[in-house]
């Protein structure tokens, strides 16, 4: 897990996004292919003619199934990783390429420009394309010598029945949809004779175009890999959009949209809106850490816009920068689209929106990303849990806003994440003989202890176990190893991050959720078997969970320290001190994370106050190995009681 993570300590201090390094320098590698069949579109009207222009890595297997599709941010292009040591900067260089999560070694990698942008793929700066007796009658003859070919990459080749005309589309380029640019992403799959992708990827906006793409084509893909996004944008993500249009539509230079081809373009209405942006991509933390340190001394650049601290002087250059990289036109499109997408607003209809997906998910977000805040990925992890879809989800703790997923020590923490979902099989490794082929050969070793090795024994073969807080993954791994060669849903619950990527590392599904809101995201009977393994002590609710435990599976396991175990007594009787003892014990009064002291007898009394029935009990001295019977007082002799249980 850790063997891809940087020790470049600069990296954890450097919070420049790739995105900061974008220029509009030609894509040197881009490839482009027209299709003559016109796009219908959602919101109604038609495009005669499509332009697309992509980059490619890698090589494309016989039977086409290693294809990855990334897809870009509002600002991004195609040009998401070098091709060489010679070629520019890409957004995403610390994912894609030779080793890297998406490996370029394996996989034959497609990143497209999206509809609607300005870089190569059809736009509102592109030409209108009309039939030849239109432009015989209201326009004269076209002077455009780069007229596209017909599905073909040479630009050569004179498109049949229409032609472009010399005005641009301008504003009155038709409002598209997420659904639109990624029904032009499908033609340049069929294109390229990829029928399903291996991975669909994207970050923001293309985490968008990752999810549309399953919700309309189910089987479009084995895995859909969705990082800082959303099931739809907040109305506060709205808002901001809307001054951005507003900015760049009141500009006196605006035109109308048709600006192009004269002296003045809308660069001060674009300025102020990537400067919008900006600050919406940027948390608190990270702002406070750029800028505050020299806020009344800021660094002096020629601009019309006002530079009087810092964070002022930082704006200013970004805002300009943007502008000669990017069509003012373009960003309304983009940001409608986007402001457009919705894919449900509560969980029953995303439920609806995902239920025929085939794919299996990673879901990732940024704790402090206020854009799209991970409440929104939870909203997305929870209806494709309640479908009992394959999902590993993770909130990456960050102080560096939206931008962490462009930013190089982000992508360090969840790069890992993104390899193992891409480089596993696309079969379940607990489904299937061949797991032990496919567990990954620095996969940690399992060691359990004797009490858990009880636990396994309780979990029949073929049954569906959801394991909260489930560490680093053992006891599933164990569970996984045990039963090879037999179906067995595996899934976990866990809240620290970095035992979250080491589950995720041994091929579990894990969901990053805090088991003190209960277990909402879950639905009656899901599991065979809810597991708990040494964790009641440290949870706040201990009703409530239990509660939800034996609502959630048909069959509860607890695994818990005895607080009355003898050695602790000792601890107080004999010599004064708080109690401590090895395993789950072995802390100081004042670093515990144990918040609840339980007996065997405590439990007992609460389970008869619940209604709840024990099926199987066993009790051991784990510092020991020792099995307590019984009748040899296990309240007093037993440091660890794990006990099945179920609902009256």
């Amino acid at each position: 897990m850790h063997g891809m993570a940087t020790t470049d300590e600069s990296l954890s201090t450097d919070n420049s996004s790739t995105d900061d390094i974008r220029s509009d320098a030609p894509l040197a590698h881009a490839k482009t292919v027209w299709f003559d069949k016109p796009l219908s579109l959602e919101r109604g009207g038609e495009l005669p003619k499509i332009r697309c222009c992509y980059d490619i890595w890698g090589t494309l297997n016989e039977d086409a199934s290693n294809a990855v599709l990334v897809c870009h941010a509002v600002s991004g292009d195609s040009h998401a990783a070098r091709h060489d040591a010679d070629d520019q900067p890409g957004w995403w260089d610390g994912l894609i390429g030779p080793g890297l999560p998406i490996d370029t070694d394996r996989f034959f990698v497609v990143c497209p420009n999206v509809l609607g942008g300005c870089r190569g793929t059809t736009g509102p700066g592109d030409l209108r394309w009309v039939s030849e007796d239109t432009q015989n009658q209201d326009t004269a003859p076209s002077t455009d010598k780069t007229a596209p070919a017909s599905t073909a990459e040479d630009n050569t080749a004179q498109p049949n029945a229409q032609t472009a005309s010399e005005l641009p589309y301008g504003a009155d380029f038709p409002r598209i949809t997420i659904g639109d640019m990624v029904e032009v992403q499908r033609r340049l799959a069929d294109y390229l004779g990829i029928q399903k992708w291996r991975a669909i990827v994207g970050g923001s906006l293309g985490g968008h175009q990752a999810l549309q793409w399953v919700s309309r084509y189910p089987d479009c893909t084995q895995t859909c890999v969705a990082i800082a996004t959303s099931p739809r944008l907040t109305s506060q993500a709205l808002g901001f959009d809307v001054i951005a249009r507003n900015a760049i539509q009141t500009d006196p230079h605006f035109q109308g949209g048709q600006y192009y081809g004269t002296d003045q373009r809308p660069d001060t209405g674009l300025a102020i809106a990537r400067m919008l942006g900006h600050i919406t991509y940027l948390s608190v933390e990270a702002m406070e850490a750029k800028f505050d340190p020299d806020r009344h001394d800021p660094r002096q650049i020629a601009s019309q816009f006002e530079q009087r601290f810092s964070i002022g002087s930082y704006l200013a250059h970004q805002g300009q920068k943007f502008t000669t990289r990017f069509d003012a036109n373009s960003y309304i499109t983009l940001s409608m689209a986007m402001d457009l997408f919705d894919l449900g607003g509560t969980r029953l209809k995303l439920m609806e929106t995902f239920d025929e997906c085939t794919c299996d998910f990673l879901v990732i977000s940024f704790s402090s990303d206020w854009l799209f805040p991970p409440s929104q990925s939870r909203e997305i992890v929870n209806a494709l849990t309640a479908l009992d879809k394959r999902v590993t989800y993770a909130e990456i703790t960050t102080d560096a806003g939206h931008d962490a997923f462009l930013i190089a020590k982000d992508m360090a923490t969840y790069g890992p994440l993104v390899q193992e979902r891409l480089w596993q099989s696309s079969e379940k490794p607990q489904d299937t003989a061949a797991a032990a082929q496919q567990t990954p050969a620095d996969e940690s070793p399992v060691h359990l202890t004797v009490a858990e090795e009880s636990i396994l024994d309780f979990i029949p073969a073929g049954n569906s176990v959801l394991d909260l807080g489930c560490g680093t993954g053992e006891l599933l791994a164990a569970i996984r190893d045990r039963n090879l060669g037999t179906p067995m849903r595996l899934m976990g619950v866990e809240v620290a991050q970095e035992n979250i990527l080491a589950t995720a590392m041994r091929g579990i599904d894990v969901i990053d959720y805090d088991l003190n809101n209960g277990l909402p995201a879950f639905i009656d009977n899901q599991f065979d078997v809810v597991v708990l393994n040494a964790t009641l002590q440290a949870v706040k609710n201990v009703v409530e969970l239990l509660e939800e435990m034996l609502r959630v599976g048909k069959r509860a396991i607890i695994s818990f320290p005895n607080f009355a175990y003898k050695a602790l007594r000792e601890d107080y009787v004999t010599r004064g001190r708080s109690p401590r003892a090895p395993g789950e014990f072995d802390f100081d009064w004042h670093n515990t994370p144990n918040r609840r002291f339980p007996t065997i007898a405590d439990v007992h009394d609460l389970l008869v106050e619940m209604n709840v029935q024990i099926d199987k009990e066993i009790y051991w001295d784990v510092s020991q190995s020792r099995h307590i019977a019984a009748h040899d007082d296990p309240n007093l002799n037993a440091d660890t009681a794990v006990m099945v249980i179920h609902r009256s």
